[in-house]
């Protein structure tokens, strides 16, 4: 499609870094990245995932032009980069403003979610709640992550990733091995995770356009979720020609 360009994304890749220019937007086609929140001190904390559902760079579409945060690759992928110009000169189209909006809501919910999960449920049923959300994002039941690399996501030590990983696997709802977590019954996880899972994607109903058809970018069935942004750069690239 025109001003889309694919991209490799390869895992523990930093796509952006605080303070770096906003030039391109890109809509992830899979593969899963974190969005990193730094302290003054070095501190970081993931605050949010992005898989096939979102993109890289959404701060552009509220006029700003420069990253707040760290984008960093989890699991390999690659995605359709944009001129963050053509994604705001989009924006003129009612319908692709309208999706990109309602993204917005969602990455302002998910934020929300986040913030609840980390003051207020514990950490089993936070572990449940990210692989949930990783499930959600890259549509697989293996997730090819690490102990490490959710002890970081999660901002604890390893050995309690371990002790939560050994719980969730004497509970039968997953298989952790090396490198990989298997979801072998997600009804359970959603359970396990109680009220820190499934608030910002239930505040959202799906559109009536995301009800039939299938994405012209992903060539997927519309429902929800939904990959908004492709389906609003969709919407821009024909008007754009």
């Amino acid at each position: 499609m025109p001003h889309l360009n694919t991209v490799e994304l390869t895992s523990r890749q930093c796509i952006t870094k605080p303070g770096d220019s906003l030039d391109t937007v890109c809509f992830i086609e899979s593969g899963l990245v974190s969005l990193v929140v730094e302290g003054r001190d070095g501190v970081q904390l993931e605050v949010r995932t992005i898989g096939r559902d979102g993109m890289i760079g959404h701060s552009a579409l509220l006029g700003l032009t420069r990253s707040a945060h760290a984008v960093i690759v989890q699991i390999d992928g690659f995605g359709l980069q944009a001129p963050t110009s053509t994604v705001i000169d989009s924006l003129e189209c009612p319908k692709a403003r309208a999706v990109f909006h309602r993204y917005l809501h969602r990455c302002d919910m998910e934020l929300a979610e986040a913030a609840l999960s980390a003051a207020k449920y514990s950490m089993k049923q936070r572990l449940a709640r990210w692989l949930l959300l990783c499930q959600d994002r890259i549509e697989s039941n293996n997730l090819p992550v690490t102990h490490d690399a959710l002890a970081q996501s999660l901002g604890v030590r390893r050995a309690e990733i371990t002790d939560q990983l050994h719980v969730l696997e004497g509970l039968h709802a997953i298989r952790s091995t090396r490198g990989n977590v298997r979801i072998l019954n997600r009804a359970l996880l959603i359970d396990l995770a109680g009220g820190c899972y499934g608030a910002a994607k239930d505040a959202l109903e799906p559109s009536a356009e995301a009800t039939t058809g299938r994405c012209p970018i992903h060539q997927a069935p519309l429902g929800f979720p939904d990959p908004l942004p492709a389906r609003a750069a969709a919407a821009a690239a024909s008007m754009l020609g």
